[in-house]
């Protein structure tokens, strides 16, 4: 997806940048190769044992005359550059620094060596198939994708956060940052309409929730995002609120008016008046607009969220009504 039909490439008003990165990978990203040095007897201290107690640190014991070295090398850096940070590559030719093969007991090359937390793991010697090669790394460093999915809720977590405390741009940034590594997250996407709505960019959030696949649209965050937007489409058709309260004011019992209001209070924000409006029309009168209040109550509720402090009020005050 180019930068011009990306719906989430900009922000409102200013150039969102998504700067997150994901998997483990340095800051900044790391260009290919870089997962991958050469170290000496001297170096192997910091190279090796200080950064295997950042992550894993895998060390290829070579020699310039060994065959099945040259079959290894190409396929164990390949793999290595595609975990992308999840493990790094330290190659140790032993013709010019044996000392550190000769006490790690080493005897045939090529021998590759996992360090932890500053100790051999684990490893495995000769010129084995990539696909060894790549058990071996999720042996080590752990299945790929499971720190990537944990650092991706943990982002999720703080854009939520930022977002109930106002901070819409840097909420959108994160879960700009989330849809670039995942295009198809549910509570990215949803996430990042309701950054739009809360812009006014109405028009750009529904946009990022049309022609999903079948299972995302039946996402409930996303169900109940494109709700808020017919709420807020809906809302806009009923009139000036001003005038609806005036209404009220001369005649307590025009439900319709009250409906109309509670339906606008929720729009802005206003929810606990919303629900408010609502139970009232409940109280007065069950039966107008066939328990329509309460069927838009349980709307509101959806689009609120089971925990809202708003759903929490309206639904202790409903079940008072009902059950009392």
């Amino acid at each position: 997806m180019s930068g011009s039909d990306n719906p989430y490439s900009g922000s409102f008003g200013n150039q969102m940048t998504a700067t997150t990165s994901f998997g483990g990978a340095p800051e900044p990203a790391a260009a290919a190769g870089s997962y991958i040095t050469d170290t000496t007897t001297a170096n192997f201290g910091k190279d090796v044992i200080e950064e295997s107690r950042k992550q894993p640190v895998l060390v290829d014991f070579w020699a310039p005359w060994c065959g099945p070295c040259k079959q290894l090398t190409p396929v164990l850096e390949k793999v290595v550059n595609e975990a992308k940070g999840r493990v790094r590559l330290v190659k140790m030719n032993i013709d010019d620094h044996p000392s550190i093969a000769g006490q790690l007991g080493i005897q045939s090359i090529p021998a590759v060596i996992a360090f932890v937390n500053g100790r051999p793991a684990d490893g495995f010697m000769g010129a084995v198939p990539e696909s060894q090669i790549l058990q071996f790394i999720d042996r080590i460093a752990g299945p790929a994708g499971a720190d990537e999915a944990a650092e991706i809720e943990a982002v999720l977590a703080e854009a939520a956060e930022l977002f109930a405390a106002g901070n819409i741009n840097e909420a959108a940034q994160l879960y700009g940052a989330v849809m670039q590594a995942d295009p198809e997250n549910a509570k990215a996407l949803a996430g990042m309409a309701e950054c739009m709505i809360a812009a006014n960019q109405h028009q750009r959030a529904r946009e990022i929730l049309t022609e999903l696949p079948e299972e995302l649209a039946k996402d409930a965050g996303i169900q109940a995002v494109l709700m808020k937007l017919e709420q807020i489409e809906e809302a806009r058709k009923l009139g000036d609120p001003v005038a609806l309260e005036r209404e009220l004011a001369a005649n307590p019992d025009d439900h319709e008016s009250r409906l109309k209001l509670a339906k606008i209070r929720n729009v802005e924000g206003r929810r606990d008046e919303a629900a408010d409006h609502l139970l009232l029309i409940m109280r007065k009168d069950r039966a107008f607009d066939d328990d329509g209040a309460r069927r838009q109550l349980l709307q509101f509720f959806e689009v609120w969220g089971f925990k809202d402090p708003a759903t929490v009020a309206a639904r202790r005050k409903l079940s008072a009504m009902l059950f009392s």
